[in-house]
């Protein structure tokens, strides 16, 4: 066996131990890794409480900080205060909609001509028994706790890693004896802080606007839990490309459920995906232009592959994780070509170095 192949051999079986401790340790890594998330979003928010204009820069960095943790505790506690005020709605209106849906398929039969067929009655009663809407509806908020509790385990990380962070640099700096190492850690360290930093500072921006845009065509449409869904547009404005189509999906269903009528569900349909194609086409790369480097194919792959390992988690976090990885990958010679492969032109930018393989 060639020294070629046996290493290729021992980074697939280092890769397959790496993935199943990911699998198995999901539960584990997963708040762990959003907590350093959040860490980047305090940071990125305490920065911009400084550029208030006078006020900013007489704000002690103590206050900023602690200003930055409350405006998003407060963020999420409104987050879980719209769904907990929506779910008794939720429920009550759930056999409406269950009418609504034996309404629509009624309708159906009789534009296909299967309203005189002896087995529509036997289908509609067995879909009657079936379709449960508000056993749906009951248990997917039934989890609702366990999500507190995560956010919980998350803002506790959070908060250890921000205090970790004061001495980081000196832990950097002492993890190895030679200078120049020391250097070349920070500097990877440095990049991979600006380019998430940035990544998840225009998301925010960008789902927050998403949010309320469509919220306000929600809400003149007549859309009911318009609030709901907005929230939901702005979380999953995160997921690359998948997110934009279930943020469109979930209000023209609940549409469909509501209205039952074609013009109204293509009013919504259309209304909606007018607005995410003119930010998530324009607005979006005009800002985030080339901050990621990343190819859309490696933003899409990265997202089967850590939604496999991680569930919906993973959807969440695969472009961060994905951006560190090149960063790390482009400082060794051996996995650099794997970094021109995922980068978006095969130039890795990062510092003031350019490296082209």
């Amino acid at each position: 066996m060639t020294d070629r192949l046996q290493a290729s051999v021992y980074v697939v079986v280092l890769l397959l131990i790496v993935g199943w401790l990911l699998y198995i340790g999901r539960v584990v890594f997963v708040p762990i890794v959003f907590g350093g998330m959040a860490v980047y979003v305090v940071i990125d928010l305490t920065r911009l409480l400084q550029r208030i204009p006078v006020i900013g820069p007489r704000l002690p960095k103590q206050l900023r900080y602690g200003l930055s943790m409350f405006l998003i505790g407060a963020a999420i506690f409104l987050a879980v205060d719209m769904v907990v005020a929506n779910y008794d709605a939720l429920v009550a209106l759930a056999p409406r909609y269950q009418d609504s849906v034996l309404l629509m398929f009624h309708k159906i039969s009789t534009l296909l001509h299967l309203e005189s067929e002896p087995t529509w009655e036997s289908l509609r009663r067995n879909m009657l028994t079936q379709l449960n809407i508000q056993a749906m509806v009951t248990g997917m908020l039934a989890s609702l706790s366990s999500v507190i509790i995560d956010l919980f385990v998350i803002v506790l990380y959070a908060s250890f890693l921000l205090v970790e962070r004061r001495t980081f640099g000196d832990k950097l700096t002492n993890m190895t004896a030679n200078s120049a190492n020391a250097a070349r850690i920070k500097a990877v360290v440095t990049d991979i802080n600006r380019r998430i930093g940035a990544y998840l500072a225009l998301k925010t921006f960008l789902g927050v606007l998403l949010g309320a845009i469509c919220w306000l065509a929600m809400r003149s449409i007549g859309l009911e839990f318009a609030g709901l869904w907005a929230l939901l547009t702005a979380l999953l404005n995160y997921v690359p490309y998948i997110g934009s189509v279930l943020a469109v999906m979930f209000p023209v269903l609940m549409s469909v459920l509501q209205f039952g009528d074609l013009d109204s569900i293509l009013v919504v349909l259309v209304s909606l995906s007018a607005i995410h194609f003119v930010i998530g086409n324009i607005l979006d790369p005009y800002l985030t232009a080339n901050s990621l480097n990343l190819s859309p194919f490696a933003i899409l792959a990265s997202m089967a592959v850590w939604s496999a390992l991680w569930g919906v988690p993973g959807a969440f976090l695969a472009v961060p994780i994905t951006v560190s990885m090149t960063i790390i990958f482009s400082e060794f010679e051996m996995t650099r070509p794997i970094a021109v492969l995922l980068s978006k032109n095969g130039r890795l930018i990062y510092g003031k170095t350019e490296q082209t393989v």
